[in-house]
């Protein structure tokens, strides 16, 4: 028989004032459930999170909780000022009944790498966040609630928050603009819509194709009462199945500027950067040569040279404190070098991007915000109606006239997205532009920095964003090396960038030494076991995925244990041994792969 949820809503209503965020909402937790609670910005998740916290009453419905259940919950923006150091707000999230478990914050900050000893007032927004995931987590707790976990987290962070959550005993709720984040760590999806609730019982990787059938659905049903779509969910019904296609397109066109770029590169690393070879000089937008900084005794960017041509969209990525946002400043000369040097193409004309900055003025309407006089704005050479423009970045064209005061978090970052990409420019620096945005507004960052004919810098934690826009991948250790890869986040990963980038291979992928070759001999090719296990391992990879996305997907099936327990343990152990075996081979074909550069260097 199967064990009834832990948690239960039924019928749940709430509306503040006029604004109905949703309606009759039924939903249930099973202990384990990993859940992500998807919707449009300012569609009611976080408010739904603080129900579920029992932070909020809802206007009608009912809540049923099993007995002895402990739910814990982290808000978007946690108010830590109450506590002197990062230990204090960990340790508050134990209760009296915890008297003496205060050794759990060590594990805790063993595992998030929290400095607690520094004073909460002087961390950083990432080291904050740390601390309050810390505090959420502390009391082991039967249900854990996170609004936005990773921003403000560094990659490495992100990842190791992953594998807490996926390690985690009790159920998880999970609300977050990061797609990759969702998708390694959810098994259901909540997607709150126009304040009606839809559950399906599959991760968030199947969120899109879920999406599509759905409104799908909602369009036939519309059309056969003779319904007008409402514009409000204009764009919804309309925009998703288009913009998927065009991004297919769009996808083809990346990896095209990839194949550039690594071609950009390879010249670059073979050639002497003082010669002017014609086409490098007549796109030329950086250039970097042999660049070395360093702040007291820490090296921040120790010997990197690069060139940056026209076209390229460039990711910075690295643990936070590594040094990206200082190796913006020196590629783009805000910054001098301690030695080498860095020259800036011709006529380069950049707009800056960084939310912290940026101000809008509340007074103003947005129309005022993006043009004082007239009523068409000048983009990227063309002129665009000011309304046209506001569509463009989802904006409703009534609320032209609206002034900024009255817009939500997410809609105000929106307006900043717009201001900065309306800037004449060709070059385009974005640092951090994907926080506090939700996907329909990433998608849409996505779909215009792919229209954008400049050349762009972006500093970002969003992996799956850095997939869908960058050429290379600039990536910064915190030691002070630094290493660019052709190609998206994704794909570096498979260099195990959380291992030295060029390791040591292991021993017993060399050959014993040969008695009679000479002192100075090199093998310069790998063996022949060694180049075939080099051409096989990637296609037994993908046959190990392909048997792991089906296992997963049988234990998607909520009644399987109910129904077949043996069949669920078996499945879940074959789960687990096939994503050994996948690692196992990832790690052998990257040092392989590390093996086989070194040899033809």
């Amino acid at each position: 028989m199967q064990e009834p949820p832990i948690y239960t809503l039924k019928g749940v209503s709430l509306a503040f004032g006029d604004n109905q965020l949703f309606e009759s909402v039924e939903l249930f937790i099973n202990r384990g459930d990993k859940i992500s609670l998807v919707g449009r910005n300012g569609s009611g998740k976080s408010t739904l999170l603080k129900v579920i916290a029992g932070l909020l009453e809802p206007d009608s419905g009912e809540i049923f909780i099993q007995p002895g259940i402990k739910i814990s919950y982290m808000p978007q923006e946690p108010l830590l000022d109450a506590y002197p150091t990062l230990r204090d707000v960990i340790l508050s999230g134990l209760d009296d009944k915890n008297t003496g478990q205060e050794y759990k914050a060590d594990i805790w900050v063993e595992k998030l790498h929290i400095l607690d000893r520094q004073e909460t007032k002087n961390a950083s927004g990432g080291e904050q966040r740390k601390a309050a995931l810390a505090k959420a987590l502390i009391s082991e707790p039967d249900i854990l609630l996170l609004d936005e976990p990773t921003n403000h987290l560094d990659i490495t962070t992100i990842e190791t928050l992953e594998k807490i959550i996926a390690d985690f005993a009790g159920a998880v709720i999970l609300i977050s603009h990061d797609r990759m984040f969702l998708e390694h760590t959810s098994s259901a999806t909540f997607w709150l819509d126009r304040g009606k609730m839809h559950r399906n019982n599959k991760g968030f990787k199947h969120f899109e194709e879920w999406q599509e059938q759905i409104i799908n659905q909602e369009i036939i049903e519309q059309i056969n009462l003779n319904k007008k779509i409402a514009e409000e969910t204009e764009w919804l019904h309309k925009g998703v199945t288009a913009r998927r296609r065009r991004n297919m397109g769009r996808l083809r066109r990346l990896q095209q500027l990839r194949a550039e770029r690594r071609e950009q590169i390879k010249q670059i690393g073979n050639i002497n950067l003082n010669l002017e070879e014609g086409d490098f000089r007549s796109k030329l937008v950086i250039e970097a040569k042999h660049i070395f900084k360093k702040f007291g005794e820490r090296e921040i960017v120790k010997d990197f040279s690069t060139r940056i041509i026209k076209g390229n969209k460039i990711g910075i990525v690295g643990p936070n404190g590594a040094g990206k946002t200082t190796l913006v400043k020196l590629l783009t000369k805000r910054l001098e070098p301690d030695s080498g040097f860095v020259r800036i193409g011709k006529n380069l004309n950049e707009a800056y991007f960084d939310q912290n900055r940026m101000s809008l003025d509340p007074k103003k309407t947005l129309w005022q915000t993006l043009c004082d006089k007239g009523d068409h704005i000048m983009v990227h050479g063309h002129y665009r109606h000011v309304v046209a423009y506001l569509k463009d970045f989802l904006f409703k064209p009534a609320q032209a006239q609206c002034p900024v005061a009255a817009l939500s978090g997410g809609e105000k970052n929106r307006l900043m997205l717009a201001v900065a990409l309306a800037q004449p420019s060709n070059f385009l620096v974005l640092d951090e532009p994907t926080n506090d945005l939700d996907m329909d507004t990433l998608d849409l960052l996505q779909e215009v920095l792919d229209d954008y004919e400049g050349t762009v810098l972006i500093v970002s934690h969003d992996r799956d964003f850095l997939d869908r826009v960058v050429t290379s991948v600039i990536y910064m250790k915190g030691d002070g090396s630094l290493y660019e890869h052709a190609g998206s986040y994704s794909e570096l990963l498979l260099k195990n960038v959380n291992k030295p980038l060029v390791p040591a291979p292991k021993k017993a992928l060399s050959k014993p030494a040969n008695k009679n070759a000479s002192p100075g001999s090199k093998r310069q090719k790998l063996s022949y076991n060694q180049q075939r296990l080099l051409n096989v391992l990637p296609q037994e990879i993908q046959q190990l995925e392909t048997e792991i996305a089906a296992i997963e997907n049988i234990l998607s099936d909520a009644d399987l244990y109910a129904r077949d327990p043996e069949k669920f343990t078996a499945q879940s152990n074959d789960l687990a041994r096939k994503k050994e075996e996948k690692e196992e081979k990832e790690n052998q074909w990257l040092e392989l792969q590390i093996l086989a550069e070194e040899l033809n260097a």
